[in-house]
């Protein structure tokens, strides 16, 4: 019994996404992340501190 207690939320919850992603307009959570990581990496590059020369 516990077995299928604990497996019903999982599947309803399965359930309820595959419907909202197939009738709603979700966005690409990994194109977005990887969007933002891109930025960052850009944000950085311009923001870094030169290096010195100990020559």
């Amino acid at each position: 019994m516990g077995l299928i207690r604990s497996s019903f939320s999982f599947l309803l919850g399965t359930g309820c996404g595959i419907y909202i992603a197939q009738n709603y307009n979700v966005p690409n959570i990994k194109k977005l992340v990887d969007t933002y990581l891109q930025k960052a990496k850009e944000i950085e590059q311009i923001n870094r501190k030169p290096k010195k020369d100990d020559d």
